[in-house]
């Protein structure tokens, strides 16, 4: 029911720009019943179902997690926080531009899963298994190349398993972690690196006004309106985004 309700309002704006089509809009029925097994087959194809709906509940905070939005989204909040400007740009622009520029970064590895995977899967070529296995290996590459080897040691040694001698002896519930811890690391160091420039305007501006007396005066107040011009003069967001995608390359 969740999502009919969200659902509603993008159907009720196509019968209003679309009133010839509106009426060939139908909305699907899905029936799911749950009746009780004597065999332990049909208990488990139930058991199944339940983790597939478990699953797909939470995949696309995993499938997030493991590419190049975790570092985008921290570096632009960072940005906002710097400039002070509260909620501006707003939460939902930030998370947009966050996913469209991880869709744009992680095209490549999108185009090799649909080739080696997906299409395959869909043909009837390869079986469930093989086609999750080979969807999984280039994320696994992608996330090799950006994950520091510090992090993937710390998670390795906590797990108390054998020293890898390969990639392939290394548990992807053991990289997306470490993938994570890297991603967070790398995403706060840009943003200190952001922050500087947006601090010192704040340092002059607070000494400007110490000296003319005007200590009632909240310095962010004045700083705002040059750290924006700052921001604008430069090309700030061409420069941050072109940061950030030559980061992945």
């Amino acid at each position: 029911m969740r999502y009919l309700a969200r659902l509603l309002p993008v159907l009720i704006w196509i019968g209003l720009l679309f009133p010839e089509t509106a009426f060939c809009l139908q909305l699907p029925e899905v029936t799911l019943n749950f009746t009780g097994g004597n065999q332990p087959e049909q208990v488990s194809v139930l058991l199944q179902i339940l983790f597939l709906l478990t699953v797909l509940s939470v995949a696309p905070a995993i499938v997030l997690m493991t590419t190049s939005f975790v570092r985008i989204v921290i570096v632009l909040s960072f940005i906002r926080q710097a400039m002070g400007t509260q909620q501006m740009p707003p939460n939902q622009v930030i998370i947009g531009m966050a996913l469209f520029l991880t869709f744009f970064i992680m095209a490549p590895v999108l185009g090799r899963i649909n080739t080696q995977a997906v299409q395959p899967y869909l043909n009837q070529e390869i079986g469930d298994r093989e086609a999750l296995t080979l969807a999984v290996q280039p994320m696994r590459e992608f996330m090799f190349q950006h994950v520091r080897e510090k992090d993937l040691q710390l998670l390795v040694d906590i797990t108390q398993s054998k020293p890898p001698q390969t990639r392939q002896d290394i548990d992807t519930l053991t990289l997306i972690p470490a993938f994570m811890l890297s991603e967070v690391k790398r995403a706060f160091q840009i943003g200190f690196m952001i922050f500087v420039p947006f601090l010192v305007i704040d340092m002059v501006t607070a000494s400007v006004l110490m000296s003319m007396g005007m200590l009632m005066l909240p310095p962010i107040i004045i700083s705002l309106p040059f750290k924006v011009l700052l921001f604008v003069l430069v090309d700030g967001w061409h420069l941050v985004v072109q940061s950030l995608v030559q980061s992945f390359l």
